[in-house]
């Protein structure tokens, strides 16, 4: 049976794309980002795609491709788009699929329905998080807003430079585990990409 992964993240900016590039590597699942906000030359599905080694992942197309990069409820009043969940559908693959969120998990979809409304259950929910003055905050917020929809997080990762600290008292007051780190790379290609998911694949399966 395939699984679904969740990657979502404590806002914008924190290093989604680049991780989910690594577990779609790791796992050689699919990938798909249902909701698409600007840079569609450049897409999130564009740059996953270029960072792949693997020949069984396959590229889903986004739900939504919309032009702004700006909050999706946002893009799509620009674009006349009405954007709902039900029009959310997920692609039928007999392999695991990676799906990447828009921003954080409150993202608004429209004026009644938020990113974390595209969630489901069964998902395994992959929380990024990167170290910066208040990210303590806006992790364990995350962390909150799944517990209070009945979601549980398979697992953090937490990506650039590493602060202990920061780190331990997240782990220690959430009880969520850690799937990993990524460091501050000078850049990232095809072969640092394959590194990261030789790392992950164990704890990606348990």
């Amino acid at each position: 049976m395939n699984t679904s992964y969740f990657i979502t993240g404590i806002g914008t900016d924190v290093g989604k794309t680049i991780i989910a590039a690594i577990i779609t590597e790791a796992l050689e699942a699919d990938y798909w980002k249902p909701v698409q906000a600007g840079d569609l030359e450049n897409s999130d599905t564009h740059k996953v795609k270029n960072l792949i080694s693997n020949s069984k992942s396959f590229f889903h197309n986004n739900s939504f491709s919309l032009n702004h990069p700006m909050s999706p409820h946002a893009a799509a009043k620009i674009d006349g788009v009405k954007i709902t969940t039900e029009k959310i559908k997920r692609p039928k693959t007999a392999n695991d699929l990676v799906i990447e969120g828009a921003g954080g998990l409150l993202v608004p979809l429209s004026e009644k329905e938020l990113i974390i409304d595209i969630i489901q259950p069964e998902d395994k929910i992959i929380l990024v998080s990167r170290n910066y003055l208040g990210s303590i905050n806006h992790t364990l917020l995350s962390l909150e807003a799944l517990k209070t929809r009945g979601l549980k997080c398979f697992g953090i990762i937490f990506n650039g430079d590493k602060n202990e600290e920061t780190e331990d008292v997240i782990l220690k007051i959430s009880g969520v585990k850690l799937l990993g780190r990524i460091e501050n790379e000078p850049y990232f290609d095809k072969n640092v990409i394959r590194e990261y998911a030789e790392e992950f694949r164990t704890n990606l399966g348990s």
